[in-house]
């Protein structure tokens, strides 16, 4: 059993990446996982001033939920980022939620990553920047592996992933973990 965090990047409860990252949830809770999904949204998780008072302590300054979501992280054995993309790049919640891993960044460590992205495109070339960016976290990553992409394209309206093939991808790879 693997202990599997996903980081659903979603502005919207229930927008189409997170919708995507429910169907991989359900497909790694069939499988026998342990799954914790973090609406990051939701979450008081405020911006990296790089002021660097965790040099050194790994304890940052600013006080909100980022230590509880940065022990999920470091405690998981799977990471699932999920982002719709916006300007062909990830949202201000996840990046922020990123950035503040600086405090204890080497602590994540020998992480399987998996990335989910939607957009209104509908080419995958629309969302490459996007998964850069969560390549680009986990360059950062020690041991980390990259197991798989699942692209929801061509959706905007909340709720119209549904029925597309990135619903079935999501959940077959969820399945896989």
């Amino acid at each position: 059993m693997k202990k599997v965090l996903i980081l659903s990047g979603s502005p919207r409860k229930n927008g189409n990446s997170d919708i995507l990252c429910d169907e991989f949830a359900r497909g790694a809770i069939e499988a026998g996982h342990e799954v914790e999904k973090v609406h990051v949204a939701e979450k008081n998780i405020g911006y990296c001033r790089a002021c660097y008072a965790c040099r050194g302590t790994g304890v940052c300054a600013i006080k909100d939920d980022m230590a509880e979501v940065m022990q999920k992280m470091i405690d998981a054995d799977v990471l699932v980022l999920a982002s719709p993309v916006y300007f062909y790049s990830i949202d201000a919640q996840l990046k922020a939620l990123i950035d503040r891993t600086v405090c204890r960044w080497t602590e994540v460590k020998d992480k399987e990553f998996y990335y989910i992205v939607t957009a209104a495109d509908g080419e995958n070339e629309a969302a490459e920047t996007t998964v850069a960016c969560f390549r680009g976290y986990a360059d950062c990553v020690e041991g980390a592996k990259e197991k798989g992409v699942i692209y929801g394209m061509g959706a905007y309206e909340k709720g119209e992933i549904k029925g597309t093939p990135a619903m079935t991808e999501a959940y077959e790879m969820g399945k896989t973990v």
